[in-house]
């Protein structure tokens, strides 16, 4: 895994300023501790840090080919480039390496543009066509590998693995776009290809980018997640090759000349790819688990079955809320807003994990694919109510029902009914949005400033969720929501927090279950082989039984979260409040009095405030590190 960044004259050919580009490097040189390397010529600037996985020594980038016409600056891995360079060297295509990089070279000099269409693995890279005059930029499918690029003032053009890379340069404008903080707050996390700031963007997943001089960038998505046609309808059958096709994807994702390890949180998906592991890797194991203080939030016990069980060598931490030192590198490690509070035993973990291995297996993805949140059943109950009452009849008896009802946010979910009837009185887009969104509409119309609510102009977060649904390839409700999780959860959230966390400890993180055929053939999948009696992951649990243990497959589900709302009863609150009373750069944005009461009210037990008050506190965070001296609205 490495760090990737690069500089482009899209009109003339002026001269790169190499001392910036070397800026720029190195404040990503955490993706890539073992080295780095530089491509200059007229109009042209490639970066690259190195972490040395595959061919440590002779993989050093940027790469060429024969009398430099194509280089290339790469980030991830390719899993299935032995098989790649075999078909390229009986097309008469050369090797000189034995690194994945040069697979991508030449399959660009066979394929062009179409390429991608042949690469399988986790990505994001920049390709230079002298001849063609063409920088190529491109993302892998399911968004495992950043790729964030902005057109400058002067119609130069800038890229870089990471935000921070792009603003060190002093011509990069630091604008707020507003639809960006209120997606943040509505998601917790920024959505692609929005980014905290206006005019940057973050490439797509499963899209490619090409610029040649003197036209417009161009566009494409390569890769959509969709179903394909033929999975087998038998219960039995499909576990069977689910077990098969995840153990294909846990093999192809070991190659590596360097130590292999896993996360081991306990929960299924963890499990089943540390089991996997286990079974490929006789030599030897080593899994990493974080743990908390907290009962409810500690897994530690069902990790420990599983690395007894196949004799795995496990590095365990706990995890406690005195850990400032973490929190307060977030904001850094992040460079935009990010809220999920996930991130801090995800950054400790990788950090454990990091003494030990240069890669691990991580577990991520299989909520997604077999329907494992809670979220998926409320849905599917809410859909098919929607399909009995009419909409005008929806709207006005969820509708008011929704307006009475008392808001009971302390309750658990089965006693908020006013939420509910909400969801029921929307349409579906709207009903989901509410289902995954952190804020209300109407907590976030109490804490915007009136100045964001002005810049916002009748922009909605929910927006995003009705647009992924209008392009979904489904028609049951189940599958379309799964695939606007694909399409924003996943990449904007879970894979974004793994990449930073990872990336800032220098240890590369690989994910089994985004395999793409792994994927679309999960999709394919009835929806009664993902949840049946209202739990998840029914054919998933099923494949799995002849691996792990009972009790690991069939407990209730606890997620790897930390306990916000009792931290900020203690120690987060203390240090919050007294961040507050300091005085932030927040009141431009937020009705600041408004969060110090919500603040007061849960630490007096009143509400449960923890999750938007951490949305707070990391908005805050990146405002101090990213916005001198005053953050400007466009």
């Amino acid at each position: 895994m490495c760090g990737i960044s690069g500089w482009f004259d899209m009109v003339g050919l002026l001269q790169p300023d190499r001392l910036l580009s070397k800026a720029m490097n190195d404040a990503i040189a955490h993706r890539g501790p073992d080295g780095e390397g530089f491509h200059f010529e007229p109009g042209l600037a490639l970066g690259h840090r190195r972490l040395a996985i595959i061919d440590l020594s002779t993989g050093e980038q940027p790469m060429f080919t024969e009398g430099s016409r194509i280089a290339i600056v790469f980030n991830g891995e390719i899993f299935n480039y032995r098989q790649l360079r075999r078909q390229l060297e009986r097309q008469g295509h050369p090797f000189r390496t034995n690194s994945d990089t040069e697979v991508i070279l030449r399959a660009w000099v066979a394929w062009g543009h179409d390429c991608v269409d042949h690469i399988e693995g986790q990505f994001a890279f920049a390709l230079w066509d002298r001849s063609e005059q063409t920088l190529f930029l491109a993302r892998d499918r399911l968004g495992e590998k950043p790729l964030y690029y902005a057109v400058l003032p002067d119609k130069t053009f800038v890229f870089a693995s990471e935000l921070k890379a792009l603003t060190v340069r002093p011509d990069f404008p630091r604008r707020i776009d507003p639809r960006a903080v209120e997606d943040f707050f509505a998601y917790g996390y920024v959505t692609d290809p929005r980014t905290i700031y206006a005019g940057v963007k973050k490439l797509g997943a499963g899209c490619a980018l090409s610029l040649q001089r003197g036209q417009e960038p161009k566009l494409r998505t390569y890769w959509q997640p969709k179903p394909i046609s033929d999975a087998p309808c038998d219960a039995a059958t499909v576990a069977e090759e689910l077990r098969a096709r995840l153990a294909a994807s846990v093999n192809a994702q070991l190659v590596a000349d360097v130590p292999v390890g896993t996360f081991l949180s306990g929960g299924v998906d963890s499990s089943a790819i540390t089991a996997l592991m286990a079974k490929s890797l006789p030599q030897g194991l080593s899994a990493f688990t974080i743990g908390f203080k907290e009962a409810a939030f500690d897994e530690r016990s069902h990790a420990e079955a599983v690395a007894s069980r196949y004799g795995v060598t496990q590095h365990v931490e706990v995890v406690s809320p005195d850990d400032m030192e973490t929190v307060a590198r977030l904001p850094g490690i992040y460079d935009e807003p990010f809220g999920d509070s996930s991130a801090m035993p995800t950054y400790r973990l990788c950090k454990l994990a990091r003494r030990h291995v240069t890669v691990a297996l991580s577990g991520d993805g299989g909520d997604e694919l077999f329907a494992g949140y809670r979220r998926y059943p409320f849905h599917a109950r809410e859909e098919a109510l929607r399909g009995v009452f009419p909409g005008l009849m929806r709207r006005l008896v969820f509708g008011t029902l929704g307006e009475v009802y008392p808001q009971l946010d302390w309750a658990p979910r089965m006693f908020r009914a006013r939420q509910t009837f909400r969801e029921l009185a929307a349409t579906t887009a709207e009903g989901y949005f509410h289902n995954v969104s952190v804020t209300s509409d109407e907590l976030r119309s109490a804490l915007f400033a009136p100045e964001l609510k002005r810049a916002l102009k009748g922009y909605r977060a929910a927006d995003v969720i009705a647009q992924h649904m209008k392009n979904a390839p489904f028609d049951d409700p189940v599958a379309m929501a799964q695939y606007v999780d694909l399409k924003t959860w996943l990449p904007g959230d879970i894979l974004t927090k793994v990449d930073r966390a990872s990336m800032a400890n220098s240890l590369e993180v690989r994910v089994p279950m985004l395999d793409a055929s792994f994927v679309e053939w999960a999709l394919s999948l009835p929806r009664d082989f993902k949840l049946r009696g209202g739990e998840g992951k029914f054919v998933l649990k099923r494949a799995l039984e002849p691996l792990l243990p009972h009790k690991v497959l069939y407990r209730p589900k606890q997620g790897f979260s930390v306990p916000l709302a009792r931290w900020f009863r203690g120690e987060f609150g203390e240090a919050f409040s007294l961040r507050l009373k300091r005085g932030t750069a927040l009141d431009e944005f937020l009705d600041l009095p408004f969060a110090a009461r919500m603040l007061d009210a849960h630490r007096k037990g009143w509400s449960d405030n923890s999750r938007t008050l951490w949305l707070i506190w990391m908005f805050d965070g990146f405002l101090q590190r990213h916005l001198t001296p005053t953050p400007e609205l466009v």
